[in-house]
């Protein structure tokens, strides 16, 4: 029996050293490191915030990052405009007779243009008349039909011109009776 008491008090001895030690680990506490996700979520992660924030207000131009071109700088020439003569033709279609009364005004590229429009106009006369003397009443209905209408002219001035010299063709006056 003695060989047992010996080996518990073996194992007491062992307990308690056990113990003292935990009591010893525990009196000074031990040094941790910050874990990689703390160190991610407290310090990368606001501190790149941060930075994209900053570079977001420095390239809006509230802190000077954006300058600001001068106004007289952008000088627009006047648009030029060139009155073509008033057109009156007959529509195509059934009885009855449909006419269709035109004035519109070209406004052309600059004012070097406008010769060159006047050298074309009979051609663009020509290719006005033809064009809009096959159209039926139905073909000038709504905002289709004027858009395909305005198109249309722009495409037979270019066949004129030879070169594009007029950027749109404006209504003054259209009415189809």
């Amino acid at each position: 029996m003695p060989s047992e008491r010996v080996g518990r008090d073996d194992m007491a001895a062992i307990d308690a050293d056990m113990q003292d030690d935990d009591a010893v680990g525990t009196a000074t506490p031990a040094k941790r490191r910050l874990a990689g996700k703390v160190l991610v979520l407290y310090i990368a992660l606001p501190l790149l915030l941060l930075i994209g924030a900053g570079a977001g207000i420095y390239m809006s131009g509230i802190f000077g990052g954006a300058e600001e071109e001068p106004v007289a700088a952008k000088v627009v020439a006047p648009p030029v405009y060139y009155d073509m003569p008033d057109f009156l033709v007959n529509l195509s279609g059934p009885p009855p007779q449909h006419y269709l009364k035109m004035r519109v005004a070209l406004q052309v590229r600059d004012k070097e243009a406008v010769a060159l429009v006047d050298g074309a106009m009979p051609r663009i006369l020509d290719g006005f008349q033809t064009f809009l003397r096959e159209l039926r009443p139905e073909d000038l209905e709504g905002s289709q039909g004027m858009l395909n209408l305005r198109e249309e002219l722009m495409r037979r001035i270019e066949l004129a011109t030879q070169e594009p010299v007029v950027k749109d063709v404006l209504f003054k006056e259209i009415i189809v009776q």
